[in-house]
């Protein structure tokens, strides 16, 4: 296992002048030995491309890839020593399952008591006991993928273990009981592991540290309360969350922030610069008080939706659209009805600029 430092930026072109030329902006980050973390965004973003970096399948356009303080910028993905488990299976059809799982440790010319005993264990830990003298060929998609992570893991000294959108081929009601087995390997085997994906229930129920991105740039490392309760980024507040945080036009003024022709008050002990500024407040934190009260704005109800575990109730503000999540069966409002939402509380964050403000 190692700590990986990055420091560089990546372009596919030569000569980049701007910022879409780029696949990755200038970033630093440290993946700490022995961590969990996921590299979160939509397509595009530029995760596969800092993944495949790390790996050595590519090398950056300028700065440097350490591995325990080494420069590794220009060595081979052999000599990094990096297990890469990518998007579909990778395996041999006409081995059984032991031996893709022992491939990797025979390469290495490893003793076969050891290669018994690592292979067991993984199979053990994934489920694939049962299976091991069978031919990979004739098994279904998500025991493919099994062997490839195992493949991936099997080796115990390897720097890093890197996952490519491993689950994308698994049928949904399965894919919860591999994140399960990946985050117990991870406390078994303390592995350093980096999972890239769009989907933000994987990325938050596996890693540690998540990095959201998007367009090349990481916008916010933190945990799933950091990335939840402060946003750094508005980008951060819309993708994480179901639905995602509101955000809400307004002007500040001195210890005030006017909002759709109302005035409130901010939390005392907050100071904000004067002029255009967004609130951001979660569905979650957004609920229905009484009219006129402190804090809150009056909105026009377009729709509820009770979703089984909660509803979800959608209303306009001056032309912007606001989600509230509430309890389950509220549905005392229809559609046209005026509903009083408390958008100034302790969970509302201060965006300037798209950045939030301390």
């Amino acid at each position: 296992m190692a700590r990986i430092e990055l420091d560089l930026a990546h372009a596919y072109t030569a000569n980049p002048k701007q910022d879409s030329d780029y696949a990755l902006l200038p970033l630093k980050m440290t993946f700490e030995d022995g961590g969990a973390y996921a590299l979160l965004g939509p397509s595009g973003c530029g995760k596969t491309t800092m993944l495949n970096i790390m790996s050595g399948l590519v090398t950056p356009s300028t700065g440097s890839v350490t591995f325990d303080g080494i420069d590794m910028t220009r060595a081979t993905p052999q000599a990094r020593n990096i297990a890469q488990v990518f998007q579909f299976p990778v395996i041999y059809d006409t081995m059984t399952v032991f031996e893709n799982l022992a491939f990797p440790l025979r390469n290495r010319k490893a003793p076969m008591a050891q290669i018994n005993k690592r292979v067991g264990e993984i199979a053990e830990m994934l489920e694939l006991s049962s299976q091991l003298n069978q031919r990979a060929a004739g098994l279904a998609a998500d025991a493919k993928q099994k062997i490839s992570l195992g493949r991936g893991l099997v080796r115990p000294d390897v720097s890093a273990v890197l996952f490519d959108e491993p689950l994308t081929v698994i049928d949904p009601h399965l894919k919860w009981q591999l994140r399960r087995k990946l985050k117990q390997i991870h406390h078994e085997l303390k592995l350093t592991l980096i999972y890239v994906t769009h989907d933000q229930i994987e990325a938050l129920t596996f890693a540690d540290q998540v990095m959201v991105m998007t367009r090349g740039r990481a916008v916010q490392v933190g945990t799933a309360v950091d990335l939840f309760e402060r946003p750094r980024h508005t980008f951060v507040g819309h993708f994480i969350g179901s639905p995602g945080m509101n955000f809400i036009a307004g002007e500040a003024k001195f210890d005030r922030v006017e909002v759709a022709g109302l005035t409130l008050d901010i939390p005392p002990g907050r100071q904000l610069p004067d002029g255009p500024i967004k609130l951001g407040i979660r569905p979650e934190y957004l609920k229905p008080v009484q009219a006129n009260s402190s804090g809150a704005l009056p909105a026009t109800v377009l729709q509820l939706q009770d979703v089984g575990t909660h509803t979800i109730l959608s209303a306009t503000l001056g032309g912007q659209t606001l989600k509230a999540r509430l309890l389950s069966g509220m549905t005392g409002w229809t559609k046209g009805d005026k509903v009083w939402l408390n958008a100034m509380n302790e969970h509302t964050c201060f965006y300037k600029n798209e950045e939030i403000l301390p």
